[in-house]
């Protein structure tokens, strides 16, 4: 996984009215805590930001004014609730090369049903897995072709990239093929409201 270098600056202005000068100024307010050390409050650049963040589990490289470089990774971003692709805090979780770290990753699908028009639900929009700090997968990708209504996916079943393991339940349920709805009882019923009305 690449490293993403973003460069920060401490934050010494707190509350709402600072936040939102922050964010009229293009910057993200943000703090990154880990390995027993104090938080340290910072700003990023917005737009750099939602850049990386287009990458699940990022590893990015903070270039911290005034200070030494970290290793952190999103632990959890607070967006916007309606304007699109406004990032309105992050929480950053300080890492280092060889240590592991619990975090979800993606679960990417490839194949197709078998007929009959079939659903498919993932019980799990990502998966838990245990990996090394600096080589999370980006995601996991699971083949459904052929998969019937009552067919299910666990965790177990998923191939896990080398020194990636699972830090969910083997048995836990995945995705799941459920059976399409019947619409007929639907249209019987409108049918018998109609010949009802013309009686």
């Amino acid at each position: 996984m690449a490293e993403v270098k973003i460069p920060a600056q401490p934050r010494t202005e707190f509350g709402k009215g600072a936040a939102r000068r922050t964010r009229a100024a293009g910057r993200v307010p943000g703090v990154v805590y880990g390995h027993g050390v104090d938080p340290l409050h910072v700003t990023l650049p917005g737009h750099a930001l939602l850049m990386a963040l287009k990458t699940s589990n990022v590893l990015i490289r903070l270039d911290v004014e005034g200070g030494k470089d970290e290793l952190v990774i999103p632990k959890a971003v607070q967006r916007h609730p309606i304007k699109i692709g406004v990032i309105e805090h992050i929480d950053l979780l300080l890492v280092r090369r060889g240590e592991k770290v619990t975090v979800e990753i993606p679960i990417q699908t490839e194949g197709e049903l078998a007929p009959g028009g079939n659903l498919l639900e993932h019980v799990l929009n990502a998966l838990p897995v245990e990996a090394e700090a600096t080589h999370i997968p980006e995601s996991v990708t699971v083949s459904i072709d052929g998969l019937d209504a009552g067919h299910s996916i666990l965790a177990k079943d998923i191939t896990l990239p080398a020194g990636t393991t699972l830090a969910v339940e083997e048995d836990a349920v995945v995705l799941q093929v459920v059976a399409a709805q019947a619409e007929a009882p639907a249209e019987e019923a409108a049918e018998g409201v109609a010949e009802g009305a013309e009686a």
